[in-house]
């Protein structure tokens, strides 16, 4: 039985109302914005930015229907590095005013980056900034992540997690995404989103975080993560002096098997990754040696770096390495838009995986492949053991493979990281 959706926007930026229940290939149903609420369930959500309005602001659409469902009483957390979403903020008004705890970490960037945009002013004229009280917007510190250490340099908070203690026939929300909450993430970048349902250990692990992060205790801060079948959650920064200092990607690639044997029959294990940015060299030399060692490797990716002899693009194009391609397309050649990219940051794993056939498995979140995503940046990264969800994953991926521009053709300043591909460009006014 489907329900009226109780948020309607009094705020003058709405957006045409969706008329009708976008389908995943999955066959999960996307919220509809405006008439009616989507059923919450578990699983994956993804915009597509060269759609419909509809298409291009589903993982929007979703977080907007889950804010106006959202009862008194409850509450909301969301963990964001760019908020630049006056609708979706009067939504969040909204339900403060219908007495819904709303609490909010951003990036600092959000107002330095963007000082015109009226978002964070309404969201501090109605939750304040005070993060004693159960209501608030609180900013990292400047030109720093609120958990990473100062010594090691700049660092962001790049979360874009968002929490909902409970909605209409679910508790203990969770979803993860990799979409800023701004007009190019929508309508010029592929993202992704998970929703997890009523896990209370999943969410009391991004909850505690949540805490973490407001708290702005950088020196106690220790990495982490916390598993809940089907799922695994990972905290960062994961600094060096951690006790057990690592690469968390390169870890889970370690447990990878090539090829194997199956009822019989040789198979190799897939492996596949949409990627904004790629420049840790130790991920891309062990993409390199996966592909090598008999996986199918396939990337589709917007950004790495090069030099002669560290740089990620030239390793990725080692002689046999992974098949490559690259979407980082200025389609209409002005450098003040931002360009088309893939934006989701999400590895999957189908094949022989911890020494189990059969598997297929997802990580996604806010964590690119880069440095400072390791070992400095405020990020969150969600495994899910899944065979439903992956495939919806490696449908979404065929579709931004076959999209992606340059493609295969990446010897291009973009691709390479010569220029750089900012996550997000400022509105002209």
């Amino acid at each position: 039985m489907r329900r009226t959706l109780r948020y309607r926007s009094s705020h003058p930026a709405a957006v045409t109302t969706v008329a009708a229940a976008l389908t995943l290939t999955a066959g999960l149903q996307l919220g509809l914005a405006g008439s009616a609420s989507a059923a919450v369930t578990a699983g994956p959500v993804f915009n597509k930015p060269t759609g419909t309005v509809a298409e291009q602001q589903a993982i929007r659409t979703q977080l907007l229907d889950y804010i106006g469902q959202s009862p008194a009483g409850s509450s909301i957390k969301a963990s964001v590095y760019h908020f630049w979403d006056t609708e979706v903020a009067q939504a969040l008004v909204d339900a403060r005013a219908r007495g819904v705890d709303i609490q909010l970490m951003l990036d600092e960037s959000d107002v330095s980056d963007n000082p015109g945009d009226p978002t964070y002013g309404m969201l501090t004229a109605a939750l304040g900034t005070d993060t004693t009280r159960s209501s608030f917007v609180g900013l990292c510190p400047v030109g720093k992540s609120c958990l990473g250490d100062p010594s090691l340099g700049a660092s962001i908070n790049h979360n874009k997690f968002w929490l909902f203690s409970q909605l209409d026939g679910a508790y203990n929300v969770v979803v993860q995404t990799s979409s800023n909450m701004t007009p190019s993430s929508y309508s010029r970048f592929w993202n992704d989103a998970y929703v997890v349902t009523n896990n209370a250990t999943i969410y009391s692990a991004y909850s505690t975080y949540f805490g973490k992060l407001v708290g702005k205790d950088w020196d106690s801060w220790q990495y982490s993560y916390t598993t809940s079948s089907p799922y695994k959650a990972y905290f960062f920064p994961r600094p060096a002096s951690d006790p057990s200092p690592g690469d968390t990607i390169t870890g889970v690639l370690d447990n990878v098997t090539c090829t194997y044997t199956e009822s019989g029959v040789s198979k190799s294990t897939k492996v596949r990754v949409a990627m904004f940015k790629l420049t840790r060299l130790a991920v891309a030399q062990k993409l390199v040696d996966l592909k090598k060692a008999g996986c199918s490797v396939d990337i589709v990716y917007a950004q790495t770096d090069s030099g002669s002899s560290s740089g990620t693009w030239e390793t990725l194009h080692t002689s046999g390495g992974p098949t490559l391609r690259c979407y980082n397309w200025d389609d209409d050649g002005d450098p003040g838009t931002a360009a088309r990219i893939v934006h989701s940051k999400y590895l999957l794993i189908e094949g022989k995986y911890d020494g189990v056939t059969g598997q297929k498995v997802l990580w996604t979140g806010s964590h690119n492949y880069t440095g400072p995503a390791l070992t400095k940046n405020d990020e969150a990264l969600l495994k899910v053991d899944s065979d439903t969800a992956h495939d919806a994953y490696v449908t979404n991926f065929t579709a931004v493979k076959a999209a992606a521009v340059p493609g295969t053709s990446d010897n291009t300043n973009a691709c390479k990281g010569i220029t750089s591909t900012p996550e997000d460009t400022v509105p002209t006014p």
